[in-house]
């Protein structure tokens, strides 16, 4: 029998002791569960790091994991703590949007307000809910699995959308989504939106101080110094250079802006 999992999304780091603790509730609720860590290096505060990491990671992990996302920069004030069903699986976050790429890619979703107390560890932090609410939450929600008894649903749920390739002159505009531990800029067009770049279309992509006209299929076909682009795993084109750094070489990070022309 498949051991059920718990995973963790959170922008901690690990050099405090927050990670562990969230473990050690979870682990004193239910001693049988398997906890996963997914990143503890979202970008501090940054709700759209933290979604695109969970959005990421979900749809690999069995049916019935319990994904914990704490990136809580509203932390102790009025914000909900929220239980979400999505698909599958279920997911446990601060109402502020962090689940967006949840509600953008599941079409069954119900949302709850948790609001039974009960479960929380008492006395409850101002400054730390990841302790004494989400990890309780995950915990009790991974022995009894009555997600109605933690409180009622609610629709008026936060959520944002990524932000959407737009024309531009002859060509379309979009924008870096983030830059990865190896310097890979994500970008926020898809397959669907450079269908001619597949299609083996001449192109000049343009992003920080340099200009782009290498599709490959993967990183081992960029010569050094290189920068190309590529369909990354995730669905969305990168902007990489084999065994080097994108975001360094090309001066370009979060937000900048990416152009593309078709000859």
């Amino acid at each position: 029998m498949t051991r059920t999992a718990i995973t963790l999304t959170t922008d901690f780091g690990s050099a405090d002791h927050l990670v562990g603790t969230m473990k050690g509730v979870i682990l004193n609720i239910n001693p049988d569960i398997e906890i996963v860590d997914i990143t503890h290096s979202v970008l501090p505060y940054d709700l759209l790091d933290g979604a695109l990491a969970i959005g990421q990671a979900y749809k690999y992990f069995p049916p019935r994991t319990v994904h914990v996302v704490v990136v809580d920069p509203g932390v102790g004030t009025d914000r909900r703590p929220l239980l979400v069903s999505a698909g599958t699986q279920y997911f446990v976050a601060p109402d502020n949007g962090v689940l967006s790429m949840i509600y953008a890619q599941e079409e069954s979703v119900t949302v709850r307000h948790v609001s039974a107390e009960h479960y929380f560890l008492q006395p409850m932090s101002t400054t730390f809910h990841g302790r004494d609410v989400f990890a309780p939450v995950a915990g009790w929600l991974s022995k009894n699995w009555q997600t109605q008894s933690f409180g009622e649903e609610v629709t008026d749920f936060v959520r944002f959308a990524l932000p959407k390739p737009k024309p531009a002159g002859s060509g379309v505009k979009g924008v870096v989504l983030r830059a990865d531990n190896f310097g890979n800029l994500l970008t926020n067009f898809s397959a669907e939106d450079l269908p001619q770049v597949l299609a083996g279309s001449k192109f000049k992509m343009r992003v920080g101080n340099a200009e782009i006209s290498k599709f490959a299929q993967t990183f081992g076909n960029g010569a050094p110094n290189e920068p190309m682009l590529i369909l990354g795993s995730s669905g969305f084109f990168e902007i990489a250079v084999n065994r080097g750094n994108a975001a360094k070489l090309l001066g370009a990070n979060r937000g900048a802006e990416v152009t593309v022309e078709f000859a």
